[in-house]
């Protein structure tokens, strides 16, 4: 076993012939940090010139999940004061977002418990997604003045259907069957056999292809592709196949089922102008080439929610007050102008997020 880093916040250490990659901070259920992300990039340049290291292995420490998504409290705390934490922060997390999904070595990751925001990026992109019985996978950020980022908005927009919109716009969690129908994940394994399936990872040989790694996965996967969310496909195919969020919430009022009084009730604690910019960013992202023109566009939108009193709202009223009672600007879906949306998608000059 050959340490890279010491044991702090991330653990990045070579056994067997895994590189893996812990998170560890599990009493914050694995919230990540800007220096979690530069050490991750630290860790991948190592394995990825290691010619002993054959696959990739992200995994959460503690039991309640891999990751709840990252540092919002510093994000919130930066904002107020017009620091650059979001700037600065973003550009490196959606650049190892990008790196991540083009990783040349099989890439696993580990998603057990609870997968929110940050953690979807560190994880949705593998070319590896292992989910559990104990899976809880969510985009909630809407309800925090925001949208789904770090890739949320293609991960989303290619989802079956109107799946990834109604995931995107009400936040809903994903159980691990609900997460392989979304192509969020690729196997579901049950929790318990977990340690084995990552004693067999650090056996794979130098130079297994991402196929034999897939088999590998397969023999301890039950199969199960769809949960209780797939089960209403039909339904949000047609309540959520439109380009406004009024003709949405419409729909939904028409409608008038159990599903849409309930998805009502969830689209009204959110964010109007979040839900607006959430919208057309999936909608741009169905036509998106790659990856990287989705993380481009939300680099842009990304700066803008961290100027605005929507964030830092939703954050006081989510994360740091705890009274789940936001007071949005403006306040309904119908008062979010065009020239309010406009900024989120402006080009940026010289900030614009480039790759290498």
């Amino acid at each position: 076993m050959t340490a890279m880093v010491e044991e702090g916040d991330l653990v990045a250490r070579v056994e067997g012939f895994a590189g893996v990659i812990r998170l560890n901070r599990p009493k914050a259920i694995n919230a990540v940090t800007l220096e979690m992300f530069r050490d991750i990039e630290k860790a991948l340049d190592r394995f990825e010139t290691d010619p002993a290291v054959a696959v990739i292995l992200l995994e959460g420490a503690g039991e309640r999940g891999l990751c709840a998504g990252g540092d919002i409290r510093a994000l919130w705390e930066s904002s107020k004061v017009n620091g650059d934490l979001g700037k600065i922060l973003w550009r490196e997390e959606y650049i190892l977002n990008a790196r991540i999904k083009k990783f040349p070595k099989p890439y696993v990751a580990f998603m057990d418990g609870i997968v929110m925001g940050g953690g979807v990026g560190l994880s949705a992109h593998a070319s590896h997604r292992v989910v559990t019985d104990r899976t809880k996978l969510a985009m909630p950020e809407v309800g925090l003045g925001f949208f789904p980022d770090v890739g949320g908005t293609y991960l989303l927009s290619h989802a079956p259907g109107e799946i990834g919109t109604y995931f995107g716009l009400t936040g809903q969690t994903m159980n691990g069957p609900d997460a392989i129908h979304a192509k969020f994940a690729d196997a579901v394994v049950p929790a318990t056999k977990l340690p084995a399936l990552r004693e067999a990872l650090t056996k794979v040989r130098p130079g297994a292809t991402a196929a034999e790694v897939s088999k590998l996965i397969d023999g301890f996967a039950t199969g199960g592709t769809a949960g209780p969310v797939a089960a209403k496909q039909a339904t949000t195919d047609v309540l959520f196949a439109f380009d406004r969020m009024e003709d949405i919430v419409a729909a939904l009022k028409r409608d008038g089922s159990d599903f849409a009084i309930a998805t009502l009730k969830t689209l009204g604690e959110k964010s109007p102008r979040g839900m607006v910019v959430t919208l057309k960013l999936l909608r741009l992202a169905r036509q998106a080439s790659s990856l990287e023109e989705c993380l481009v566009r939300e680099y842009r939108a990304a700066l803008e929610v961290f100027r605005s009193d929507d964030f830092r709202e939703g954050v006081r009223a989510a994360v740091i007050d705890k009274d789940r009672n936001p007071t949005w600007s403006p306040p309904r879906i119908e008062d979010v102008t065009p020239d309010m949306v406009a900024p989120y998608f402006a080009e940026i000059g010289a900030d614009e997020l480039k790759f290498n």
